[in-house]
């Protein structure tokens, strides 16, 4: 399996046991471990998520992702170019749903050719990307 990309909202359904995707997220998770995928995500989803996990679940939640979840990632930092187009592709959609962090996805995604996203965020499917399961 070729590089899969990370979603905030997959990182955060895995992590955090009552969220309604997590058992969902932990299957779709071991599925990629057994494929040996590469995970693939952003420094804006990093950020992303260390402020989601820091706001509802506290600073040890950011500790322990950061020491025990991070290091399996291949994290992509977004560039000026890469965030100027995140920008005018957000600008061009004019949806009041999308998200910066996700317009900057949709470029890194596209910029990657990778086929899967692992997320819980419609915004992906309606994208175009296909879902891990």
């Amino acid at each position: 399996m070729s590089g899969v990309f990370v979603d905030t909202s997959a990182f955060y359904a895995l992590l955090v046991a009552s969220d309604r995707n997590h058992r969902r997220a932990k299957v779709a998770f071991e599925g990629l471990r057994r494929r040996d995928a590469t995970l693939v995500t952003s420094w804006y989803v990093l950020v992303e998520t260390y402020a989601l996990l820091g706001r509802r679940v506290g600073v040890d939640a950011v500790a322990a992702f950061r020491a025990d979840f991070a290091p399996l990632l291949d994290v992509v930092w977004i560039d000026l170019a890469m965030h100027e187009d995140a920008l005018d592709l957000l600008l061009a959609r004019r949806s009041e749903t999308l998200s910066l962090v996700d317009a900057a996805s949709f470029v890194l995604i596209r910029s990657r050719d990778l086929a899967d996203v692992f997320a819980y965020d419609r915004d992906f499917e309606r994208e175009g990307f296909t879902l891990v399961e």
